[in-house]
């Protein structure tokens, strides 16, 4: 079967990872997870103290960055493992500020289309169905409320052994990084047009992904009918 490239787009902590990787596993896909690849960035320029909002500083420092995400859904920033150090709070918030910045942008975006020109991708991110991957025959955008999204994370770093912060904070912070990402100059967060949304903040992880793979099933069966 020919092989596509599938979109999965939405604000933070919707689990676009976690169904991605699930989706990569079920059909011998390749999850690349572009919000890996911000959070990177980010995670080297809060440890070289740069200024997060000078595009100058950042883009130049990235053009000089090794970002290697493996198919087993590993991270290494400059040959080290990071794919756990990445996901805490700091790393999401500061990740959403340098997304803002152009140049950033571009050459993340560049290496990302690089990557699924191949076929036979699942990327997720806020922005791959409208800007990275507008031509993926399969595009989905998940959402979930703020808090459905917020117990979601703190099941998670609990589980992971992370020092967690209440329900409500967690909350807060999502909803901030929403207004960022929403309102940004570049790429801000937005559904494609033909995207179809799913909202997950009444599904089960299983349900979720059930739906995203329902969408594969039924773009596969249409292409058989053609």
């Amino acid at each position: 079967m020919e092989k596509i490239n599938i979109a999965i787009d939405g604000p933070s902590a919707a689990g676009k990872s976690t169904i991605a990787n699930t989706l990569a596993a079920k059909l011998h896909y390749v999850h690349l997870d572009t919000g890996a690849m911000y959070r990177c960035t980010a995670c080297k320029a809060l440890q070289q103290h740069l200024d997060l909002d000078d595009e100058t500083q950042i883009a130049d420092m990235l053009a000089h960055t090794e970002i290697v995400l493996t198919p087993e859904g590993r991270v290494f920033l400059d040959g080290k493992d990071v794919s756990e150090e990445i996901r805490h709070e700091e790393i999401s918030l500061a990740a959403s500020r340098i997304s803002k910045l152009k140049r950033v942008r571009q050459d993340l975006v560049k290496r990302q289309q690089a990557m699924a020109a191949a076929k036979g991708f699942i990327m997720d991110g806020r922005d791959i169905g409208t800007v990275v991957l507008p031509d993926a025959e399969v595009k989905v955008f998940l959402t979930a409320s703020p808090l459905a999204r917020a117990r979601r994370r703190y099941l998670q770093d609990k589980e992971k052994g992370l020092q967690v912060e209440s329900v409500e904070q967690i909350a807060s912070e999502i909803a901030e990084r929403d207004k960022q990402d929403m309102t940004r100059k570049e790429s801000p967060l937005v559904k494609a047009a033909d995207a179809v949304e799913i909202d997950t903040s009444d599904l089960s992880f299983d349900e979720s992904a059930d739906a995203v793979y329902r969408l594969v099933e039924a773009y596969f069966a249409k292409e058989k009918q053609a």
